[in-house]
């Protein structure tokens, strides 16, 4: 199944490959003839979070010939089990009609299988947006045909067919214009596990069209391996007990079955990531600590030829990789060392960090502390530095007298303090005051900063706005806009800064874990705020770069959607959706195609690299050169 195959479009909800599993939780009849049992299994599909509920509705005059409805005892003795239970539980009109409105009260899709015309007409009179083929339909030419003239995409099972009916279908729903998905599917009840050759549901990929899988075996494993493998759409039966009476009751799933076979088909889509490797965040601070560096073996002297005997790699993961040892094996060391002692970047290339900060054709920051902020201001001398503060430094200022520098000043306000995480967008009253209160003296500190900066107008204040959770996704972010808009208007007069308020990603990491983040994290979110309350803002590219990718979106747009309002930028490479601070080219941004638009914002680049200090700005460096290669590449000029 390749990505070429195109999406079909159930209401708002796009279906194919690359977005989320659709879940029908198929009731189907296992109401049982009960309206009360069929809102009960509406309320459990909610519950679970499933897509959609899926109900079939047949006029059985239509469906068989008179005969076989005239007298069953002639009939055999399957078909005299089947259309006499389908004769018991077989609801009215205007229950089709009550429960379609009651799952849309529910907040889930109201999808059925139409087994004949007349079906089809009362479910177009309900609004149904889209229809559930049963694979005993999959070979009804008629049937497909009028359902085709409706317009509304088709979801198929194809239980019950060899490969050439398959075929054919296809054919025919492709000559009639039709949008539709094709569901693999083994139509035995319960489904033995030797029967369901799952990987069948992979060849019928190759129609270009989503694919997907309908389940009537027992347990969620199989089911859970198709989505693994790529199913656009999982359909399941379920019930309240599968001992009830019935013939679909036994391959169903149950409340706990129904929430788990849920939970890990969205833990399995979210664990799928892309056919690349990239590091997590996570990955990143494990890889600093556990991760090694390319260093001395014993004391080497300027000038001499290395061998291989002279190099080792040593913790943390700070400098340059030990797999560049290649590149200098044989060459003469560019320098004294002492044993233990790491490589710097320069070493290898023979640049040093300050010549490459020099030749930066644009205006860039350095992330700086009270304790290094001199040492990298002398070094680089960097356009801006933008001191990132701690609780400590709130608490105690810099260590010792600091001099004056000709640099322009930004300050970060701390995300913490003392153990307890800003958030401005708290609905928590006092957290959200205790936050105003925590950014305004972030502000005091920046405001005494900027005595010692002669050259520097207004200091940006960098601020992060909040919203996060620790288990999931809120719901309902509106309320925490609320809080925001509250906060912001008090934090509307901060003294001598101008507070910016920082894209936020959408799994930020805090005390060595992950959260979510519900607010500040979309450029709509952005845009909507800064519009209406007049604000500026900083533009993280990472973090930019994480809500793309989380939520399918292209960094240019995102970029060109904030820049009106963006005043202040942080530059940083970004992997996957959490990936955060990658040194630039480790990551998935394409520079070449947003530099321009950072540049174009006017505002100096701040190096947000992770580790970008050490070294003396080493690392700063490299980011700066890769900048450079990368315009010089696709010739942006300044």
């Amino acid at each position: 199944m390749g990505d070429e195959a195109p999406h079909i479009r159930i209401r708002d909800r796009k279906v194919g490959p690359g977005e989320p599993v659709y879940f029908i939780a198929e009731i189907g009849l296992n109401h049982n003839g009960n309206p009360e049992l069929a809102r009960r299994l509406i309320d459990l599909a909610a519950r679970c979070g499933v897509d959609a509920v899926k109900f079939q509705k047949r006029n059985l005059k239509e469906v068989y010939r008179p005969e076989v409805l005239a007298d069953l005892g002639q009939q055999d003795k399957e078909l005299q089990y089947v259309v006499s239970w389908l004769q018991q539980v077989e609801l009215s009109d205007e229950v089709f009609a009550d429960l379609t409105e009651y799952a849309r009260k529910r907040e889930v899709e109201f999808l059925c299988s139409p087994w004949d015309r007349s079906s089809l007409d009362l479910l177009e009179r309900l609004g149904v947006v889209a229809y559930k083929m049963a694979s005993a339909d999959m070979t009804n030419f008629p049937l497909l045909e009028y359902v085709a003239r409706t317009g509304k995409p088709m979801i198929l099972s194809t239980g019950m067919c060899d490969w050439r009916e398959i075929e054919r279908t296809v054919g025919f729903l492709r000559e009639l214009g039709a949008d539709f998905a094709l569901l693999h599917c083994q139509s035995t009840y319960p489904a033995a596990f030797k029967d369901v050759n799952l990987r069948a549901m992979l060849a019928l990929g190759q129609f270009g069209v989503p694919v997907g899988y309908s389940g009537h075996e027992r347990g969620i494993a199989v089911s859970t391996s198709a989505a693994a493998l790529g199913a656009c759409v999982i359909e399941r039966h379920i019930t309240l007990d599968r001992t009830m009476a019935g013939p679909d009751h036994a391959s169903s799933l149950e409340p706990q079955g129904l929430a788990k076979q849920v939970r890990d088909i969205r833990v399995i889509e979210e664990s799928m990531g892309q056919a690349r490797r990239g590091m997590s965040r996570g990955e990143i601070l494990t890889r600093h600590a556990l991760g090694k560096s390319l260093a001395a073996a014993r004391p080497i002297t300027a000038g001499q030829t290395l061998a291989w005997d002279d190099l080792t790699a040593l913790s943390p993961g700070a400098t340059v990789s030990p797999q560049r040892a290649a590149d200098i094996v044989g060459k003469p060391a560019p320098r004294d060392m002492t044993a233990g002692e790491l490589f710097r970047e320069a070493d290898l290339t023979g640049r040093e960090p300050a010549a490459i900060a020099a030749s930066f054709p644009w205006p860039w920051g350095a992330v700086v502390r009270f304790h290094d902020c001199v040492g990298l201001a002398q070094s680089l001398k960097p356009a801006m530095l933008e001191f990132h503060l701690t609780d400590m430094d709130l608490d105690s200022g810099p260590a010792g007298d600091l001099p004056e520098f000709q640099q322009k000043l930004a300050v970060h306000c701390p995300e913490y303090y003392h153990g307890k995480l800003l958030d401005l967008c708290s609905t928590d009253e006092e957290t959200r005051r205790w936050s105003v209160a925590l950014v305004a003296r972030a502000a005091e500190t920046a405001e005494r900063l900027r005595e010692k900066f002669p050259n520097s107008d207004t200091p940006p204040l960098v601020v992060h706005t909040g919203a996060m959770s620790y288990d999931g996704f809120l719901p309902d972010a509106r309320p925490l806009r609320d809080a925001f808009s509250r906060s912001a208007d008090e934090l509307r007069d901060p003294g001598g800064v101008r507070i910016v308020y920082e894209n936020l990603p959408p799994y930020p990491w805090y005390f060595s874990g992950q959260w979510y983040g519900n607010y500040f994290c979309a450029p709509g979110d952005m845009a909507e705020a800064a519009q209406r309350m007049g604000l500026e803002l900083c533009l993280d590219t990472s973090h930019a770069q994480l809500w793309c990718r989380h939520a399918g979106e292209n960094l240019a747009d995102f970029i060109e959607t904030v820049a009106p309002w963006t005043r202040h930028l942080h530059v940083a490479d970004a992997s996957g959706v959490d990936g955060e601070g990658l040194q630039i080219g480790m990551g998935e941004i394409d520079f070449a195609q947003v530099l321009p638009q950072l540049v174009a914002i006017g505002a100096p680049m701040v190096m947000e690299v992770w580790l970008g200090h050490h070294g003396n700005g080493e690392g700063f460096a490299t980011a700066l050169a890769r900048l450079t290669e990368v315009a010089e590449q696709a010739g942006i000029t300044p």
